[in-house]
C-alpha cells in the first residue's frame, strides 16, 4: 500500500502504509456506521399496532 509514495513523491507515513490503510478503512467505517443506525432508527420508529390489531 503506497499509493500515496507513487502518486505524490512523498511518504508522509514513512513507508508503513498507515495513512494508505486509514483512507481506504474510513469509508467502509462510516458505512458501516451509518447503516447501524439507519437499522436501529428504522426498528425505533416502525408503526406500532392498535389495541384491534390492525
Amino acid at each position: 500500500m503506497d499509493f500515496i509514495e507513487r502518486i505524490f513523491g512523498v511518504s508522509p507515513d514513512g513507508g508503513s502504509g498507515s495513512l494508505e490503510a486509514a483512507i481506504l478503512l474510513i469509508p467502509f467505517v462510516a458505512y458501516g456506521a451509518f447503516v447501524a443506525w439507519s437499522r436501529w432508527r428504522g426498528r425505533s420508529a416502525a408503526p406500532t399496532r392498535n389495541k384491534r390489531g390492525r
